[in-house]
């Protein structure tokens, strides 16, 4: 991978970065490089992934020249599927996923982010679909996955206008789940990360699962899944070594490997 740097520590955290200066636009490569390393953490999976970008920017967004490219409707149509797998994918890991945004945000960078579990932003970020531009509309579910966070209401003004907005606003919207300071920003996304890799991962594919269920059909739904899914966990090393720890030493001394 070029475009891409995908590493993995020894704690069970995977970072996949993005490094296409200058600008980390999206492209058929890029497309290719994303589909790559996502299959390798499905096939192989850590404990979190962080996704996260270097450069001044996030993504400036797409390279409008693989719009230009698409020859007809049909065409574009089959572009736009292959794209829109790229965060449903990440969105069916069953194990954390964090975004880290340092900057600038657009796009499809912020499609990836709001399929991710938890969205870290630096104080100077800023984030906006900007499709509106080339007379376009988001393809890789920003709109939809957006509306979930704030509600349609704001899906349609941020899609809309096409504005940038920035971390604090998004904070406030529900979209960003926590702003960092500037300074430090990458070392503190990495730590949340991390302690996301050290918990119950079993459990939080669990929430994951039971989250699923609400989305697609409200607590009712999720209520008719959740006792099965809970219980599932007694199966687990994590739930009876957390439990005998609690029950010995008190809580919060537990260590989860993962299993």
């Amino acid at each position: 991978m070029e475009l891409l740097r995908l590493d993995r520590e020894d704690a069970g955290l995977a970072v996949l970065t993005v490094n296409a200066p200058p600008l980390n636009l999206y492209s058929a490569a890029m497309q290719a490089e994303l589909g790559e390393a996502i299959g390798l953490v499905e096939r192989e999976q850590p404990r979190a992934l962080l996704i996260r970008a270097e450069g001044r920017v996030v993504s400036g967004g797409v390279d409008v020249a693989l719009f230009d490219a698409q020859p007809t409707a049909g065409a574009a149509k089959e572009l736009f599927d292959q794209m829109l797998t790229i965060p449903d994918r990440i969105a069916a890991l069953p194990f954390p996923t964090v975004f880290a945004a340092h900057a600038l945000c657009l796009t499809w960078a912020f499609e990836i982010a709001v399929a991710c579990d938890v969205l870290l932003a630096a104080e100077r970020a800023s984030f906006g679909l900007v499709e509106n531009v080339i007379g376009l509309t988001p393809t890789m579910g920003g709109t939809q996955r957006l509306a979930a966070r704030a509600g349609v209401g704001r899906a349609k003004e941020f899609v809309m206008t096409g504005d940038r907005y920035s971390a604090a606003t998004l904070e406030r919207w529900n979209v960003v789940n926590k702003v960092l300071p500037d300074a430090g920003f990458a070392e503190a996304a990495l730590a949340y990360a991390r302690r996301l890799a050290a918990g119950p991962t079993r459990a939080h594919a669990a929430t994951k699962q039971v989250l699923r269920h609400f989305e697609h059909g409200g607590v009712a739904e999720a209520n008719a899944h959740v006792t099965a899914i809970a219980a599932d966990l007694f199966d687990t090393e994590d739930l009876r070594s957390a439990v005998r720890s609690f029950l010995t030493d008190g809580p919060g001394k537990a260590t989860f490997s993962g299993h």
